[in-house]
């Protein structure tokens, strides 16, 4: 690094404020967790509160839930007041820390067993070659809203036996909610997402009554496996039973959405990467752990301290909130070698990109799954596809991806 480009990133680090982002950051954020590594790995914000950006502070954090908590009961008070967004967000699942996460975890976990997962592939398979062949017939394809943002929307659906027709609203309701897990929330983003919360919790209402009427299958409907809860005296409350089937909707959709559409738009622009996974399709799993990796489709993560304790050798005060920057820790050379380079045989690869320790995504097994699926069979059905345009970003700091990605398939 020359010596004007370690006094700009300096500056990049010294100026940072996850409240007033830049258009280029929203394009390229990695030179700014590069210099936020260099000269403030532990940055404290204007706020008070703290920004990670090293692999072993995000870790840390992540390996001790005691002295970090998930609970936003008191953190989204000033951010939502006592709104529908406020009822969900501090009901679900990712925003509580044991007892309550390790009982609705549970359920949610007991549907999603090895052996569940591997009966989901066939139709999986089926759905994505469907997509495939329906491009095909065009010679384009929006990536985004014709295929990966499809995929998921249909296997969270089918989770929670979602009737197909009543399955429109699903991709909206979440957008809208996790728009205003933003950093910086603007009126609109409040209004749409407290306006999906109530819709979604209304059509909840309808459908859980239903399958209160005629149960499905726990083994494969988690709707009915949280309706059935563990056993008597074990059920949740109504508020826990909506809200878990609004988050096990947003947990898989957007990240999984973006997973798929960073993934292959980064084989565009590796070309290298991408001909040696036409050439070796085995490399598929370690492909896609390096797109969750190279593009972390959730960059942030957010805990409260619950004592005084220190993170990276800077103390900091019981009830100070603490941003852990995934996606910087996910390029933190002290991890990865040649963290910049996207290199699909990448062994190890030990990223954080559904995080650590009790709070680790449940639903990971699945996300690989759609991923390999949906990754593999497009770069082997349409092996030349190219970018048609300029992908069009989808303007969101926490979760990283694409709102459209028009593509010309090349047969």
């Amino acid at each position: 690094m020359t010596p004007a480009s370690a006094s700009d990133a300096s500056s990049l680090a010294r100026d940072f404020d996850l409240r007033h982002l830049s258009p280029a950051f929203y394009a390229d954020p990695y030179p700014v967790y590069h210099a936020l590594r260099t000269h403030e790995p532990v940055k404290r914000m204007p706020d008070g509160s703290l920004f990670l950006t090293r692999f072993r502070d995000v870790q840390a954090v992540y390996r001790d839930p005691k002295t970090f908590s998930s609970d936003k009961t008191v953190e989204f008070r000033p951010k939502y007041g006592d709104s529908p967004l406020y009822a969900h967000h501090t009901t679900s699942l990712v925003f509580n820390d044991p007892p309550r996460h390790t009982r609705v975890r549970k359920l949610i976990a007991g549907a999603l067993t090895a052996r569940a997962i591997a009966a989901m592939e066939p139709g999986l398979i089926r759905l994505v070659d469907s997509l495939l062949d329906a491009a095909a017939q065009r010679g384009h394809i929006d990536l985004i809203g014709e295929f990966a943002s499809a995929i998921p929307v249909e296997i969270i659906g089918n989770l929670l036996d979602v009737p197909h027709a009543e399955r429109a609203p699903l991709r909206d309701w979440s957008l809208a909610i996790l728009g205003a897990l933003e950093p910086s929330l603007t009126g609109a983003q409040f209004e749409r997402g407290n306006r999906a919360v109530s819709e979604f919790v209304d059509y909840l209402r309808g459908l859980v009554a239903r399958r209160r009427h005629e149960s499905g299958d726990p083994q494969h409907d988690v709707l009915t496996r949280l309706i059935q809860g563990e056993g008597p005296g074990e059920q949740l409350s109504e508020a826990e039973l909506l809200q878990n089937c609004i988050f096990i909707l947003n947990a898989g959709h957007e990240t999984t959405t973006n997973l798929i559409g960073n993934g292959l738009v980064t084989l565009t622009e590796w070309p290298g990467e991408r001909a040696a996974l036409l050439r070796e399709p085995s490399l598929i799993d370690t492909a896609v752990e390096e797109c969750l990796r190279f593009e972390s489709s959730n960059q942030l993560g957010n805990r409260m301290a619950t004592a005084d304790t220190e993170i990276g050798g800077v103390a900091l005060a019981r009830g100070t909130p603490i941003t852990l920057c995934i996606g910087a820790a996910n390029r933190d050379p002290e991890q990865f070698s040649e963290p910049d380079r996207f290199d699909i045989r990448r062994e190890p690869n030990r990223h954080l990109a559904f995080g650590f320790g009790i709070h680790q995504c449940a639903g990971l097994s699945l996300a690989r799954l759609e991923a390999r699926i949906a990754i593999g069979r497009f770069v082997r059905r349409f092996p030349r596809y190219r970018l048609d345009g300029e992908p069009t970003r989808g303007g969101r700091v926490r979760f990283r991806g694409f709102a459209a990605v028009p593509v010309e398939l090349e047969p």
